[in-house]
Parts: C-alpha cells; sequence; structure tokens
C-alpha cells in the first residue's frame, strides 16, 4: 500500500506529464522527440510533444482538442531553422512529407500543401508547361516554410506566383486567405496573426516547360558549385543588407572558414554555418554571434539573422531542474 506521501508524489507527476491526444487522432504523437534528425543542421533538443499529422482533417481535428494554451511551433523541413540545446516546449507539429496534396487544378494553377517539398512544386509546373517557379527547386525547405518568410533564391520570391492560401488558426479552422491580405517584403510576411498557412495556390505564366526544366539543372548545378550542399547546414544563415550581401561582409572580415566548436564558417559560402564536427546548437548561436559582432566592428553593419533561433538552451533546462 503507497502512504500518502507517495500518492502525492505520483498526483504531482501525472499533472506534469504532457496529455497524449485523444483516440480518434490517426497521426503519429510522441513525447520528448529528439529533434536534431529533423533539422538539416543536425543539432537540437527534444520536442516535449511532436505530432505528425495523416493529412490536413487529422491536423484540424488534434488542434481542436488541444488546451487554449497549449503553445504550439510548426516544424517543417528544418532548413533555415536553430533549434536550441534545451529543446522546445509545448507541441511541434511536424509537417513535412505529412501534408504533402500537390496537384495541377484548372485554369493553370497549381495547388501545394504546406508539406511539400518546394523542389516538388517546381518540377510539377515546368512538367505543366507552368514557368517561372525554377529557382523553388533551388530552396532546401517545405512550402509552408517559404510562404511563412516569403523565401527566395536566384533572383525568385515565393509570393510572386500566390494567388491564395489556406490557413489553419489555433482552433482548427480553415481559412482561405486573398494575398491582397498580406503585407510582402523581402524575407518577411505579415498581415493575419494566429494563423498558420496550410496550402497555397499558385499562378505560374504558360511557358516552354521543357526550357524551364534546363534551367532548374542549370541553378542545381549552380548551387553544387556555390554552396556546401555535402555539408550540414541550414541554408543562409544572415539577410542581405540593403545595397549588399552578407556573404561579401563576412568574407570580407576574415572570417571564410573561421571555427567555433563543431560548427564552421563554410569555405564555400560565407554565409553559410557548417556542421563538421557534431556541432552544439549553442556552438552555432556563439558563432554567429562572433559574426554579427566582427562585421559591426569592421564595417558598421549589424546582419540580421535569416535563421529562426528557437527553443530554451540546454543550462535553462539544467537551471530548472535545480530549482524543481
Amino acid at each position: 500500500m503507497m502512504t500518502r506521501m507517495q500518492q502525492e508524489l505520483k498526483a504531482v507527476v501525472k499533472d506534469l506529464q504532457p496529455e497524449k491526444p485523444g483516440e480518434n487522432i490517426r497521426g503519429k504523437f510522441t513525447l520528448n522527440e529528439p529533434l536534431a534528425t529533423y533539422t538539416t543542421w543536425r543539432v537540437g533538443g527534444a520536442a516535449e510533444k511532436f505530432f505528425e499529422p495523416a493529412d490536413l482533417a487529422d491536423l484540424q481535428q488534434f488542434l481542436r482538442q488541444l488546451p487554449t494554451t497549449e503553445p504550439v511551433f510548426w516544424f517543417g523541413l528544418g532548413s533555415n531553422l536553430l533549434v536550441r540545446d534545451g529543446g522546445i516546449k509545448g507541441t511541434v507539429i511536424h509537417t513535412a512529407g505529412r501534408l504533402n496534396d500537390l496537384r495541377l487544378m484548372s485554369a493553370g494553377q497549381v495547388y501545394a500543401q504546406a508539406g511539400v517539398y518546394c523542389a516538388k512544386v517546381a518540377r510539377l509546373s515546368v512538367r505543366s508547361n507552368l514557368v517561372g517557379v525554377e529557382f523553388l527547386a533551388g530552396i532546401p525547405g517545405t512550402l509552408g516554410g517559404a510562404l511563412a518568410m516569403n523565401a527566395g533564391a536566384f533572383g525568385g520570391e515565393t509570393w510572386t506566383f500566390v494567388v491564395a492560401v489556406d490557413t489553419l488558426d489555433r482552433w482548427g479552422e480553415l481559412r482561405r486567405r486573398e494575398k491582397s491580405q498580406f503585407n510582402l517584403g523581402y524575407r518577411s510576411v505579415s498581415g493575419v496573426a494566429d494563423e498558420w498557412f496550410v496550402a497555397a495556390y499558385l499562378n505560374p505564366p504558360a511557358g516552354d516547360g521543357k526550357l524551364a526544366e534546363k534551367k532548374i539543372r542549370q541553378l542545381l548545378r549552380q548551387r553544387a558549385q556555390t554552396q556546401p550542399t555535402q555539408q550540414f547546414n541550414a541554408g543562409s544563415v544572415f539577410r542581405n543588407p540593403p545595397g549588399d550581401h552578407a556573404a561579401r561582409l563576412i568574407e570580407a572580415s576574415g572570417l571564410k572558414a573561421y571555427r567555433l566548436g563543431g560548427a564552421e564558417v563554410s569555405s564555400k559560402h560565407a554565409n553559410f554555418i557548417v556542421n563538421i564536427a557534431e556541432a552544439t546548437a549553442q556552438d552555432i548561436e556563439q558563432l554567429m554571434v562572433y559574426i554579427q559582432q566582427t562585421v559591426l566592428e569592421k564595417y558598421a553593419v549589424l546582419l540580421e539573422p535569416e535563421v529562426r533561433i528557437v527553443g530554451q538552451t540546454a543550462a535553462l533546462i539544467a537551471a530548472a531542474g535545480k530549482q524543481g
């Protein structure tokens, strides 16, 4: 028979454990899921709760039953993202390869859900003799992430070809939003709060698909020649300042191949940081800060991160444990 103290301790532990979703959820739900394997940098702590929906309807049902106070973080391919070593509290929703409906619609529109890889959108378009979106093949991420930050490559930007989007709110309600409802800028999108992109309707112009396929091959060759595609990285780390390039400033500061822990400024492209020796997220973040400080001192330019930094540091987690 348990003592009163044991019963109280059991009740406290039960209250602290994350609740699992109901039986009507068809997707994959896990606790304390390591996120390093889901990021292109291969670093980061665990997600307190981790959900991969079976489809859009499953995701809607999952959101409807989450407590309104539950923090939610959306996670695509894990590129352009630095997850700190302490991981992410709350629920992480992983959409890459899950919200994967991609099809050609009438009137030459392309419908793509948020978990579809950008390269697949480019390939379907050019096979359908729709052109202009070839640059998407050079974005190592999902369409959802590209929509959220107006991602671009080789002179093209995602929202140039967006007609409308579908969004979900915190309660699982699906809405159609027109492009005119958003404020668009260089690597930025705003205008509708507390909703997440789950699909987009693209309207690339008609053109020569074979010529567009050739352009994709050229862009991919260029990317392989100029970027460290064979090493763990998260794409461009800093935004280009007005009238200049972050890579030029970093290289001119003598930081190419500069290393901190297991993280290194790429010798191939100075605006990339590569994980060369089991780097931690802290290694990468500290290297980013060092780059910012050095460029600021030399050129009076403060580089703004293009990479999104999320989660808690391991030090904060350890401190919380000691206090408990």
